[in-house]
C-alpha cells in the first residue's frame, strides 16, 4: 500500500502547499510514484501549484518531473449507502485510485478544521505540521501560561490528532509519525526563538511528535509558485550558478528528506 503523507495544521500561512510540493517533487525525482491531493476545495494552493508547472512545462517546452496531482471525484449524494458521508466517500475514492499506482501519496490539508481534514489525518502514516516559529503558531499545538512559558494543555487541533492515533490504533494500524517543522526560522530574534524551542521540546514529549527545521523566510519561495517549480528544478531549467540563498535553501530541503525518514528513501540530491 502507498505510504500516505499529510501536511496539516489549522492555521493558514505556515508553508503547507510549499513544503507539500517541494517533498513530493523531490520524491519524484528520486524516482517514486507520488500522487497528490488537495483538500482545500476552495483555495486549492498545492492544487494552483500543480497547474502553474503544467502551465510552465507547455508554455517552455520542457519535460519536469511532477507528481500525479488528482481532483476529489465528484459523487451523486443520492447513490450513497444511508449514514455514508459524501466527503468521506470521496476522499476515499481518491485514495484508492492513487494507491494502485503510487509509493507515495501526498495530502495537503486547509489551514482550517474540516471533515475532509479530520479524515485525512486519520489516514496519515507521517504527518507533517508546519509552523512559523513563534508564539503566536504555537498556540496551534497547545496553550501556554503567559507568565512561565510553561504548557498547561494541548489545543484542539493536537486533541484531533490524538484522536485520529485512536482511531488507527483501533483498526490495527501503524502509529502516526507526527513531525513539527519550525518554518520560517530566523537569525533575529534569538531570545524568542529559544523560547519556542524549548516549549516545543517540552509539549513533543507530552503529545509525541518530532520537531525538525524546516524553511527559513526566502524570496525564491514566492518566485517560484506562480510557474510552479521547485528548487531542485532551477539546474534543470539552465540556472548553474545558484546564490547562496537558494543553496542554503536547497540544504534545508535535504535535511527536510532526511529527517522525514520515509520507508526505502535516501536522498540523494
Amino acid at each position: 500500500m502507498a505510504h500516505i503523507i499529510v501536511t496539516g495544521n489549522e492555521k493558514g500561512g505556515s508553508g503547507k502547499s510549499t513544503t507539500s510540493m517541494h517533498v513530493a517533487t523531490a520524491l519524484v525525482r528520486m524516482g517514486w510514484r507520488v500522487g497528490a491531493l488537495d483538500l482545500d476545495l476552495r483555495q486549492r494552493s498545492m492544487g494552483r501549484y500543480v497547474e502553474n508547472r503544467r502551465a510552465f512545462m507547455e508554455r517552455e517546452g520542457v519535460t519536469l518531473p511532477c507528481p500525479d496531482y488528482r481532483t476529489l471525484p465528484e459523487i451523486d449524494a443520492a447513490s450513497l449507502p444511508p449514514g455514508e458521508n459524501p466527503y468521506d466517500y470521496r476522499l476515499s475514492a481518491a485514495v484508492t485510485e492513487l494507491e494502485a499506482s503510487c509509493d507515495f501519496i501526498m495530502i495537503d490539508c486547509p489551514g482550517s478544521h474540516t471533515r475532509l481534514s479530520q479524515v485525512a489525518h486519520s489516514l496519515a502514516d507521517t504527518l507533517i505540521t508546519p509552523l512559523n516559529d513563534s508564539f503566536i503558531d504555537f498556540d496551534l499545538l497547545a496553550r501556554i501560561d503567559p507568565n512561565t512559558s510553561k504548557v498547561t494543555g494541548p489545543s484542539i487541533y493536537s486533541e484531533m490528532v490524538w484522536s485520529a492515533r485512536q482511531l488507527r490504533a483501533r483498526a490495527g494500524m501503524k502509529p502516526i509519525d507526527w513531525i513539527v517543522l519550525r518554518n520560517r526560522l530566523g537569525a533575529q530574534q534569538m531570545h524568542n526563538k529559544r523560547k519556542v524551542g524549548a516549549a516545543l521540546e517540552q509539549l513533543s514529549k507530552r503529545i509525541g511528535f518530532r520537531v525538525a527545521p524546516g524553511f527559513s523566510e526566502r524570496v525564491i519561495f514566492r518566485e517560484l509558485f506562480p510557474r510552479g517549480i521547485t528548487l531542485l528544478d532551477l539546474k534543470d531549467l539552465g540556472v548553474e550558478n545558484l546564490n547562496m540563498s537558494n543553496i542554503a535553501a536547497r540544504q534545508e530541503l535535504r535535511d527536510l528528506m532526511k529527517e522525514l525518514n520515509l520507508p526505502g528513501v535516501e536522498v540523494d540530491f
